[in-house]
């Protein structure tokens, strides 16, 4: 078993609280030390009380998936030899209503754009099997129940 942890800190800083006027950036603070300004999406919480600069969680689940995808793919494709210059990924998540009238990212579309160096190309087939084995290996995917499609262009 391996454990993560991770800190979020939000303080009221003397603001109304009760009447929801409250701000809801907040910082995350990770075990080497980084910290990531954070707040509700501007989507789900209106300005001025999220913050439309800082990270917020649905971005970082998007994000989470896409870098997990990543770096399982580039390390499959080192095994295969092949040499990855540039990963690229505009990943795009989709929030809905779901059953029981509450809210979930749905989908996550990964769309991957690789350059690779050298005569070692890969064809297509050899792109969404290295993506399909990256999926499969990766731990965010297996951790939860959106569906996450991959689109090569």
């Amino acid at each position: 078993m391996t454990e993560y942890l991770s800190t979020v800190l939000w303080r009221r800083n003397g603001a109304a609280f009760a009447d929801g006027n409250y701000s809801r950036g907040h910082t995350w603070r990770f075990d080497g030390g980084l910290e990531v300004p954070a707040s509700s999406s501007p989507h789900i919480v209106p300005l001025p009380y999220s913050v439309a600069e800082n990270v917020d969680p649905e971005e970082a689940f998007i994000a989470a998936l896409s870098s997990c995808h990543m770096l399982f793919f580039l390390s499959i494709a080192a095994g295969r030899g092949l040499v990855v210059d540039e990963y690229r990924d505009e990943a795009q998540g989709v929030m809905e209503k779901v059953a029981g009238g509450g809210m979930a990212i749905t989908r996550v579309t990964l769309r991957p754009q690789l350059t690779f160096a050298g005569d070692r190309q890969p064809s297509r087939d050899e792109l969404e099997q290295l993506h399909r084995l990256a999926h499969r290996r990766c731990f965010i995917a297996n951790s939860v129940t959106s569906e996450v499609v991959t689109e090569i262009p």
